[in-house]
């Protein structure tokens, strides 16, 4: 187990560098010039501007310029933003713990409405239960998430007057809304996916055989096909992350919901680099961690999935 986690953190390594050379060199190449954005309201001459080039190290070549940043960005250090000035590490740390809250209310209502939801549509096939739960998880992964929670929004907080507009983390009640519209689209696709993998374990010849000698429907669906359906859960879990991280950032900004996805949203607005680069940066490495963390799962859960390790294959 040891050797095949040492393995896939030396397959990541080449991942992380190409997303923070990737990230690096967008940014470098964006139609302003970062000294320019710095002094976008100042008027400043341009002898102040190519001071300011040379206080920043934008005056050298390009290489040299992401060899530094890199090794900010391994020790912490990414830079300040150009508009509040702090140092942009510490305000994605601060913002982060909100969008973490956000994404996981949203994946517990994913796993309690989609798994139930999935199963039933899986043992209803083709009866009219199973016909309502496909119908409405097609338009539920029809919906765009900004529509979504424009819907939420006019109907819950405008009509009803049920929940706040306006996000705060750490109140139950601001958190519904957003948690809603991020679990619409996920929850729709992941029944739909849950459904396949049931059907696909409810054909298998271990189920035929435990109907004939007498057990429920239920424990065979308890005891048997969720255990069998479980790594593959997991893998559409893991790859709805890549979705959920994106999201966030629409459903934050219209909810205000004061999260790196906001943030980043503003950054973008602001032409705030470092901060965009903090983002892009730091949402790729969680994703592919988040993978990583999956995977191993998968191989602690499977003992068929061996990588390396005894006779399989790699």
């Amino acid at each position: 187990m040891g050797k095949y986690v040492l393995s896939r953190f030396i397959q990541l390594i080449p991942i992380l560098l190409g997303i923070t050379f990737l990230t690096f060199g967008m940014m470098q190449f964006a139609a302003d010039d970062a000294v320019d954005v710095i002094y976008e309201q100042g008027g400043a001459s341009e002898e102040v501007k190519a001071a300011k080039r040379a206080e920043l190290g934008l005056d050298q070549p390009f290489l040299i310029q992401y060899g530094r940043w890199l090794k900010g960005v391994a020790t912490g250090d990414m830079g300040r933003s150009f508009i509040s000035g702090k140092l942009v590490f510490e305000t994605f740390a601060d913002k982060l713990p909100a969008t973490v809250e956000l994404m996981a209310v949203s994946i517990i209502l994913t796993i309690f409405i989609a798994t139930p939801l999935g199963i039933i549509a899986a043992v209803k096939q083709n009866k009219f239960i199973d016909y309502v739960i496909r119908i409405l998880s097609f338009i539920g992964n029809s919906m765009p998430n900004f529509f979504v929670g424009l819907l939420l929004i006019y109907f819950l907080a405008l009509k009803l007057n049920l929940l706040p507009i306006m996000g705060k983390p750490g109140d139950w009640q601001s958190i519904i809304m957003p948690a809603l519209t991020l679990t619409t689209a996920m929850g729709a696709k992941y029944t739909r996916q849950i459904r396949a993998v049931v059907l696909e374990e409810l054909e298998k010849p271990y189920v035929t055989g435990a109907k004939s000698r007498g057990v429920s429907t239920g424990t065979i669906l308890i005891k048997s096909v969720l255990k069998s359906s479980l790594i593959m859960i997991i893998t559409l879990l893991a790859l709805s992350m890549g979705s959920l991280l994106g999201g966030t950032a629409i459903v934050e900004t219209i909810f205000m919901w004061d999260g790196v996805g906001k943030m980043a949203v503003d950054a973008i607005l602001m032409k705030d680099y470092p901060l965009i680069q903090a983002y892009v940066v730091w949402m790729a490495v969680i994703y592919v961690f988040m993978n990583l963390a999956a995977d191993l799962l998968y191989h602690y859960l499977d003992p068929r999935i061996r990588y390396g390790e005894g006779g399989g294959a790699g």
